[in-house]
């Protein structure tokens, strides 16, 4: 029974029906007072009518002085045979200018047959004839809406109220339009930096298998998501983690297949995430998941859109994180850690025979070293006669005992690992194959030594 709930613990995934948290059941007037003030602070300012004051605003909120990427774009808007100050702010490098002269400021600074219109700036909506009376409907000019209706041709444009939303979309690429007497400003999605494009997966290689990887860019990988799965249950939710730099996290899950309490687990231990920055997959899945005495991983890294999707139609949740070529595919058991992406293109008997092979591996990974000390030091009738004096005579002129030796070949492994990945490219092969020989030739007396290596 303790074997049975060890077991569950550790390869079992048991959302928790009630979290621990408590609230103060008293707080003098004094506290209260300090929350609504620093509520009050935390408030979001929204823009202003002024165009003046609008500009001062950005101006210090980007310290446009000493910034020399950030443009502060001022022109004059022609709507309806009227003039309107404007100006507009973006990131110079994370914008496509083509884009912006020809959508942008094009539509809006040349005069043309529509904002040339001079008459009453009112629209008629309908009009009748009643004995000799003309009565009409009209509508008022709304300059806001006229820009986001006839003058602004780009795709993606939403308004904003708030300094802090205009803030966010300048960050991450957009533009910030901002007109005289309204108190908005508009979000045109005209991003334009460079990114790397789709490449071969470097660590997950297959043969027959499809030769895609995610990218650092969160949406080429949700829209390479999108293309292997062609249905509308698909859900991709966006949640911004980290105070300082908000990175985008796209949450994964088919509707009608994924449990809604799994959904629901993930969600909440993504907003409640209270840290200042969030730059890599690698630290969000220390961040979310249970600490154990042990180490064993409880979520699962790909860099194959395939795979993701594979465990996606499996009921599971993918997390992407902007700026990190990898998917955390969660929760993840033991059997996901033994099964490659080349299974499924493999015939079933070849394919349970990688994975029992990779089992076995794994097994001969963790028990032959402490098998290999215990017969050596403890159980020698168990060896061969012949085996055991080779042993025997190998060991006459080592000074180590051999949990001290045993050590020493982990420990050379970890470092034959790091050199050839941290050394640079051109001497990295060579230094790895040097050493290499060298340590099969200390251990060519040693059988069980060099068939473990």
């Amino acid at each position: 029974m303790n074997f049975k709930n060890l077991w569950n613990k550790l390869f079992s995934y048991n959302p928790p029906v009630e979290y621990n948290f408590s609230l103060p059941e008293t707080s003098t007037d004094e506290e209260i007072n300090t929350e609504g003030n620093n509520q009050e602070q935390e408030k979001p300012i929204k823009i202003f009518p002024s165009l003046n004051v609008n500009k001062e605003y950005m101006q210090t909120k980007y310290n446009t002085l000493i910034n020399s990427d950030i443009v502060l774009r001022e022109f004059t808007i022609n709507a309806r045979g009227k003039q309107y100050n404007a100006f507009i702010v973006y990131i110079d490098g994370m914008i496509d200018s083509q884009i912006m002269d020809d959508f942008i400021l094009k539509p809006l600074m040349l005069r043309n047959r529509n904002n040339l219109f001079d008459g009453p700036q009112s629209k008629v909506i309908s009009e009748a004839v009643t004995n000799n009376i003309t009565v009409r409907k009209v509508k008022k000019f709304d300059l806001s809406n006229y820009l986001m209706s006839s003058l602004i041709p780009q795709n993606s444009v939403k308004e904003v109220t708030t300094f802090d939303e205009a803030a966010n979309g300048i960050n991450s690429g957009n533009c910030a339009l901002f007109v005289d007497t309204l108190s908005l400003a508009f979000d045109i999605e005209l991003k334009g930096f460079k990114q790397r494009s789709i490449d071969k997966p470097n660590n997950e290689i297959v043969i027959k298998g499809p030769h895609e990887a995610f990218v650092e860019n969160i949406r080429t990988n949700t829209s390479l998501i999108r293309r292997i799965i062609n249905n509308e249950n698909l859900i991709i939710e966006n949640i911004e983690v980290g105070k300082i730099t908000k990175t985008k996290c796209a949450v994964c899950y088919m509707k009608n297949i994924t449990n809604e309490d799994l959904v629901n687990e993930v969600k909440y231990r993504l907003n409640n995430l209270e840290v200042d920055s969030l730059l890599s997959a690698g630290e969000l899945e220390q961040l979310i998941v249970d600490s154990n005495i042990l180490g064993i991983p409880e979520v699962l890294s790909t860099e194959r859109p395939d795979k993701a999707t594979k465990y996606l139609l499996r009921g599971r949740v993918v997390v992407i994180v902007n700026g990190t070529p990898y998917g955390i595919i969660m929760p993840a058991v033991l059997v996901d850690f033994l099964t490659s992406p080349e299974d499924s293109n493999l015939k079933v008997n070849f394919g349970n025979f990688l994975r029992v092979l990779r089992l076995l591996a794994c097994f001969i990974t963790l028990l032959l070293p402490g098998l290999y000390v215990a017969v050596t030091s403890f159980h020698q009738e168990i060896l061969p006669t012949s085996l055991l004096y080779s042993i025997l005579a190998s060991r006459a002129s080592v000074p180590f005992p051999v949990i001290v030796e045993i050590l020493i070949m982990e420990i050379s492994f970890e470092l034959i690992r790091e050199a050839g990945l941290r050394v640079p490219s051109p001497i990295g092969p060579t230094i790895r194959y040097c050493w290499c020989f060298s340590f099969r030739t200390s251990c060519c007396k040693r059988p069980v030594l060099l068939v473990l290596f």
